[in-house]
């Protein structure tokens, strides 16, 4: 079936980048399969996120459809796109609905795109995941495909206002070899591997960032943990415990 809007949408999204001057380092990109279903897991540190991951998909001439939360499907501009493009609503009061699609069509032979995190990650260190990616792959009989992007939480990101006029920003994109989702392994133990596996993909990314903050201002992308300001995992429990 043509894809009468997702290649157009494709297509503007380069136009974008190539205006922004966006340096994107893409590494991976033929561990993604050419063919079949397939889920792919990523950590979540922007709300461009999904742009990039299936971006990472397209040498291998492929389609994402991600899990993206009910209201961007209710918005007058995206909602349309969103469905369009065949994306996967997720109510999460009634997550059955969202499960059941995103089983349908990997057993069709789709990729559907996860962020198991939940949430975008204000840290910019990798949240605990669900078990929902791991299930469905399980359940469907597909491989998990695990990948990092970094350097998004710049453009646009919880907390901070999008800067769609930053050029020459780089992006890095890692994506790994697939994990099996065997019916043999328990959810939690799939989960947890998966994880590790995407951890390993962030800080190769980070390593391989071209980019550093340019003074005591521009900290605040970067994790405490490598010497930036953004808040600790900690101290953003605490903010929402009080």
């Amino acid at each position: 079936m043509a894809e009468l809007v997702y290649r157009p949408v494709v297509g503007l999204a380069l136009t974008m980048f190539k205006a922004w001057d966006l340096k994107i380092d893409c590494k991976g990109s033929e561990n993604i399969p050419r063919s079949g279903g397939a889920v792919l897991v990523s950590n979540h540190i922007s709300y461009l996120d999904f742009i990039f991951n299936g971006l990472a998909a397209l040498p291998q001439k492929r389609l994402v459809r991600f899990m993206a939360k009910e209201a961007v499907f209710r918005h007058k501009v995206s909602g349309p796109l969103m469905r369009a493009m065949k994306h996967i609503p997720v109510d999460r009061r009634q997550g059955e609905a969202a499960y059941a699609h995103a089983l349908d069509s990997l057993r069709s032979g789709e990729i559907v795109g996860v962020f198991p995190e939940a949430t975008i990650s204000q840290s910019f260190t990798l949240k605990s995941f669900k078990s929902g990616a791991a299930r469905l792959a399980q359940e469907a009989g597909v491989p998990l495909v695990p990948m990092a992007v970094w350097g998004t939480q710049r453009l646009w990101t919880k907390g901070h206002p999008r800067n769609f006029r930053r050029s020459h920003t780089p992006i890095t994109i890692r994506v790994g070899e697939a994990v099996e989702a065997t019916r043999d392994t328990y959810a939690g133990a799939l989960t947890r591997q998966l994880r590790e596996r995407v951890q390993d993909l962030l800080e190769a990314a980070q390593r391989a960032y071209p980019a550093r903050p340019k003074g005591p201002d521009d900290t605040w992308w970067m994790p405490a943990h490598l010497g930036g300001t953004a808040p600790t995992p900690e101290q953003l429990r605490a903010a929402e415990a009080h």
